[in-house]
């Protein structure tokens, strides 16, 4: 029973469903938010669906890659590529070693069969007419093998194509390289966002993340050492195109960086799709948008928050959402919430928009709260939302005191005395993606061996030729081939002909149909 069930498991058929269904078992993971990533969304979503959500969380749905079941499926795929690769890379080895196959008795009975009629007067004797056929065929990248060469019918076996199984056997190695290499990249590699404002600086420490999910056996001391200042970002818009006006050509940000506390400092250049790399670390431009800079002065005329914002863009012009969190202010906590336009015009209804990702007329407009921010609980928070259940309304479009319209360099003073905030300059980010993988490397390597495997099991083909000479009764030499291909072979008939036109060529025979 363990021998039946240790075959069907390293069959390529099991291998082939197992593939299969690890791709199905990574459905999930891109249909509910994952605990890893954002585990925030995770308990909210749980909250919201209480019906199966609990349901859902208990059979790992919201941490699907290292959930068990999703384990099981990839050592399982694992075990059944060795089980199946080492049996038959055994097999190739003893086929490289073995000759070629017997002569068979009946030629004529193979795909492709042929003779040939050599003249008494050609002075061919079949054991020589066998050996030529072996050397010609060897020459054409055969591995040959001559029986009864002193014989009354001496032949002479031929087989090429091995490299049709190594192209498999390497393909199927690849695999298993690839899943190697995939897990010690889940293991030992991380990855963190971070976002960065013109003029900041980013040194790669865990607390200097605003995001990070790390490998099951990450260890913080191979965080490599090394930080980022974001000099300048620059984006260039389309401004000659009628189509495509405003949109964006290019991301250009300008970054000095120093590798460990010796390094000397470097000018370096990131964009779209050319990361910055710090030895096996790599930072991807991911994100950009507005910075408004403001300071809030409380009730007591200190300052509560003096410095950029970031804003989150929500269409092509950046029209951008703006939440500013002023827990120091007293005698009550203040918090704005609002959009930021690049470039603000007002339309017949009052109602202000941006005609321009470009910032051409900056402008905030804010409501204004007052109250407890929730800040001191000890429970986690959105930065970029503010939640105004317990907070009390001073600014708004539908209150007398209407809402806060802010531009550059200006100020508003906050009704009942609750202080004032103003619009001191603007700053650009981005939003970057720093990862680290062992296995990336690997993984490069192995796709290619992979395809190189494909490539040759493809287009390599396995066959099997057998010349047999004997002398007729009037004295004349007859030499008969036969060919066979193991498997799929459409070119086996071309190859016939082409060894035929070889044997005639050599013999000085004129080659009939």
């Amino acid at each position: 029973m363990l021998r039946w069930a240790w075959r069907q498991m390293t069959s390529m058929r099991t291998a082939l469903f197992l593939l299969l269904l690890l791709a199905i078992a990574a459905v999930p993971g891109s249909l509910f938010p994952q605990r890893p990533a954002n585990p925030a969304l995770v308990t909210r979503y749980i909250k919201d669906n209480p019906e199966y959500g609990e349901i859902l969380d208990a059979l790992q749905l919201f941490d699907v890659y290292a959930s068990a079941w999703f384990s099981a499926i990839y050592l399982l795929l694992f075990l059944s590529l060795i089980g199946c690769v080492t049996p038959r890379a055994r097999a190739h080895y003893k086929a490289l070693r073995s000759q070629p196959p017997r002569t068979p008795n009946r030629l004529s009975r193979l795909p492709h069969y042929g003779t040939l009629i050599l003249p008494a007067d050609a002075a061919v004797p079949a054991a020589q007419a066998v050996t030529d056929a072996a050397r010609l065929l060897k020459e054409r990248g055969y591995r040959v093998h001559v029986r009864d060469a002193d014989g009354d019918l001496p032949s002479v076996g031929a087989e090429r194509g091995y490299l049709r199984e190594a192209g498999n056997l390497l393909f199927h190695t690849s695999l298993i390289g690839v899943l190697v290499c995939v897990a010690i990249g889940g293991m030992f590699g991380y990855r963190g966002q971070k976002i960065i404002i013109e003029g900041g600086t980013f040194v790669n420490t865990l607390v200097s993340y605003d995001a990070f999910t790390p490998g099951t056996n990450f260890d913080a001391a191979t965080l490599a050492p090394f930080a980022v200042t974001l000099e300048n970002f620059d984006v260039r818009f389309d401004r000659e195109s009628t189509k495509q006006f405003g949109q964006p050509i290019d991301f250009t940000a300008t970054l000095t960086t120093k590798d460990g506390a010796e390094g000397t400092t470097r000018q370096q250049i990131l964009k779209v799709n050319e990361p910055v790399y710090f030895g096996a670390t790599g930072m991807f431009l991911v994100g950009n948008g507005y910075a408004p800079v403001v300071t809030i002065k409380d009730g007591t005329g200190k300052t509560a928050f003096s410095g950029p914002v970031v804003s989150i863009p929500n269409d092509g012009v950046y029209t951008s959402t703006v939440v500013i969190k002023a827990p120091d202010a007293a005698p009550s906590q203040l918090g704005f919430v609002g959009f930021f336009l690049p470039s603000a015009v007002t339309n017949e209804a009052g109602v202000a928009y941006s005609f321009d990702p470009d910032p051409f007329n900056p402008q905030l407009n804010l409501n204004s709260y007052y109250g407890d921010l929730g800040l001191d609980t000890g429970q986690p928070q959105n930065v970029y939302s503010l939640d105004v259940k317990n907070l009390t309304q001073l600014n708004g479009r539908d209150l007398p005191a209407k809402g806060i319209t802010l531009g550059p360099g200006a100020t508003y003073t906050l009704p009942e005395g609750k202080g004032s905030i103003s619009f001191d300059g603007l700053k650009r980010y981005i939003g970057v993606d720093v990862r680290s993988d062992p296995g990336q490397a690997g993984v490069l390597v192995f796709s290619g061996l992979a395809v190189l495997g494909l490539i040759i099991s493809l287009y390599i083909n396995r066959r099997r030729v057998w010349v047999r000479a004997g002398n007729t009764e009037d004295g004349r030499t007859m030499v008969e081939y036969g060919l066979l291909a193991r498997g799929e072979d459409h070119r086996l008939a071309p190859e016939a002909t082409a060894i035929r036109s070889l044997l005639t060529r050599h013999w000085g025979q004129e080659d009939a149909p």
